[in-house]
């Protein structure tokens, strides 16, 4: 997101620790040395879990009257996660939200108002991003682009640059594959990818395929151009077979197409490189997405803190998210863990101390933010969308496995949408 590690985070699994104090210390700030305790919880590769903790270690020990309950865990599942936690009532005093879903939770109530937090050194384009009817309820930790990363060393051996436009992606594909290993490609199958499908429809001209307005927009030309480009080359076996495609686990050291170097490219986001980098020191690039008429690419926050209203500890948990955004010393350990940090104070302070892996995640941020699109978190779940989401994955799903055509699939989608609204 130092406390002892005393599980190994393994397949996407929890981790939980006491961070700062005994957890029979709990109790209040203000009962006289006794302790307020907070839950907090977060998603991330290893390098984010190791910085939070040292973060949460060094906040506990410059207030005494704090300690922390940490939870953490891969992207996989924790928003499944959060939202039971959510319905039972039981959500963490603090947590990691998504811009994804930072609408459904803000209009139902289930965050608190962080607007008296200081955020002058943060930029408003980013705060206006996690408030909600003129309210801050989620508090940006990171400035991000979504772009791709690919196998720097494995490319330039191959004498092969990353494509730049959509007609040279699906070109490389099929020029690369001699030159690899049977069971290596240039990509997974993105039949079912609905980030690198929005990524193709928007740099086609024709917006987002997911908006905020809560309309269908899907384009069907697009949208068939994608699966047929796909099935071509799942048909000639220039893309990864659909049982590895979906096998695929991000940042997970065993399960990660990429760093098994089953694969040389994959989309990604400007704040994920510091993890995947760890699991593959050096070898790692980020670049932009293939263009088509025009850029594919977002800008958007890398995620942000949020604080349950029903939490005991509301202000103390706000206490927190102040040190941890606008502190020079939380910068210091966290790194871009979590991003480039948003407050401009903190990134002229520690900019001197960026690494290699940290310029490279602000070159991705700077190439997007020249002609990249403003990220649009989606509908929601709201208005039969939640149900939409889940039905269109197992009609791409069926599509990826050849169990429907393209056709079908496409009428299927479409008799979904007539739902929403």
């Amino acid at each position: 997101m130092t406390a002892s590690l005393l599980i190994l985070l393994m397949m996407g699994g929890t981790l939980s620790a006491c961070s700062g104090v005994k957890e029979e210390e709990a109790g209040t700030a203000d009962g006289g040395g006794a302790t307020v305790k907070l839950r907090i919880m977060w998603w991330g590769s290893q390098a984010r879990h190791d910085a939070t903790l040292k973060a949460l270690d060094a906040y506990a020990s410059a207030n005494p009257g704090v300690a922390f309950e940490p939870e953490y865990q891969s992207f996989d599942g924790y928003q499944d996660k959060l939202s039971t936690m959510s319905a039972g009532k039981n959500t963490p005093d603090l947590f990691q939200m998504d811009a994804a879903w930072f609408n459904d939770w803000a209009s139902s109530g289930r965050l608190e108002d962080l607007s008296s937090i200081p955020a002058a050194d943060i930029d408003t384009s980013l705060l206006e991003t996690g408030t909600y009817e003129g309210k801050l309820y989620a508090m940006p930790l990171g400035n991000n682009a979504w772009g791709m990363i690919y196998n720097k060393t494995m490319m330039d051996s191959l004498g092969v640059a990353p494509p730049t436009t959509w007609d040279e992606f699906f070109q490389l594909a099929r020029d690369i594959k001699p030159k690899l290993a049977k069971d290596q490609y240039l990509s997974k199958d993105l039949t079912a990818d609905g980030a690198m499908y929005m990524s193709y429809q928007l740099s086609m001209g024709k917006g987002y395929s997911l908006s905020k307005d809560g309309k269908f927009h899907y384009d069907e030309a697009t949208w068939k151009d994608w699966m047929n480009k796909w099935a071509v080359l799942r048909q000639d076996k220039l893309a990864a077979p659909p049982d590895v495609t979906v096998s695929d686990k991000g940042q997970d050291a065993q399960m990660d197409l990429l760093v098994q170097k089953k694969i040389l490219l994959k989309g990604a986001h400007a704040a994920e490189f510091g993890g995947f980098d760890a699991l593959m020191p050096g070898d790692l690039a980020l670049t932009a997405l293939p263009r088509g008429a025009q850029a594919s690419g977002w800008l958007k926050a890398s995620m942000y803190w949020s604080v349950s209203p029903n939490s005991k500890h509301k202000e103390e948990a706000k206490k927190f998210i102040d040190w941890f955004v606008n502190s020079e010393e939380a910068a210091a350990i966290l790194g871009t863990s979590r991003g480039i940090p948003v407050s401009r104070t903190v990134v002229e302070a520690i900019q001197q101390n960026f690494t290699a892996v940290d310029k490279n995640a602000l070159g991705l941020i700077e190439t997007v933010s020249k002609d990249g699109s403003a990220f649009d978190p989606g509908p929601g779940n709201k208005g039969g969308w939640a149900n939409f989401t889940k039905e269109y994955d197992n009609i791409v799903q069926s599509i990826l496995f050849g169990k429907i055509g393209i056709d079908e699939g496409w009428e299927q989608v479409v008799g979904l949408s007539r739902n929403l609204g």
